[in-house]
This record gives C-alpha cells, sequence and structure tokens, in this order.
C-alpha cells in the first residue's frame, strides 16, 4: 500500500504563497511520478501539475503556468508545490497522487494512489 498525506495548506491573501508537502511511504518513491490535483466546491477535480520519477519533465494547467513550480526530493520520499501569486479561484482542495508508472501525465487515470487533501482558501 502506498500513503500519502499532505500538509502545508491554510488561508492566506490574494498575491501570496504558500508550499504544499505530500510525503509518501510504502514503495520506492523515486521510481514513480507524481502529481498535485485539485477540487473546488461544487466542481470536478482537476489537474494542476505532475512530476516525472527523475523530475524531469513537469506538467502544468495552464491557470497555474509561471505561478506554481512542483518538485520533488527522492531522499526524502517527498513531493512539492510551491504556489505564488495566489488568486481567489485558486482556493480549493488539493490532492497529492501517485502514478502507477514513472512518466507524468495530466489524466488522473494514471494516479491510483490519492491522499486524504489539504484546504488552500486565498482570500481577495
Amino acid at each position: 500500500q502506498v500513503q500519502l498525506v499532505e500538509s502545508g495548506g491554510g488561508l492566506v491573501q490574494a498575491g501570496g504563497s504558500l508550499r504544499l508537502s505530500c510525503a509518501a511511504s510504502g514503495r520506492t518513491f523515486s521510481n514513480y511520478a507524481m502529481g498535485w490535483f485539485r477540487q473546488a466546491p461544487g466542481k470536478a477535480r482537476e489537474f494542476v501539475s505532475a512530476i516525472s520519477w527523475s523530475g524531469a519533465r513537469t506538467l502544468y494547467a495552464d491557470s497555474v503556468k509561471g505561478r506554481f513550480t512542483i518538485s520533488r526530493d527522492n531522499d526524502k520520499s517527498t513531493l512539492y508545490l510551491q504556489m505564488n501569486s495566489l488568486k481567489p479561484e485558486d482556493t480549493a482542495v488539493y490532492y497529492c497522487a501517485a502514478a502507477g508508472q514513472s512518466l507524468a501525465f495530466y489524466s488522473s487515470t494514471y494516479y491510483p494512489y490519492w491522499g486524504q487533501g489539504t484546504q488552500v482558501t486565498v482570500s481577495s
């Protein structure tokens, strides 16, 4: 089994920053791609960002490109999402997800393992 635990969410004013972390356990973290997704109230879960097993390839949703940065520390089995210039529309529950393979993909169908989520609220 894979366990994913997110942290770092909270309340921040528009224009502020937060860094989310996702601690992974249960399998060799460095072998697999990782992703971040989010779900706002009344909306479907959406892709935010993903990173390949080595960190060499990263993907971003257009809505966060240039503001968010995904990274990973394979020695610490931890995934990060640095979020800058936050906007009220970034308000959502953010989920960490582990892929079943080493390459990064946009679709949530490639990610069989999910954390419990962390709330991010951006006030205007």
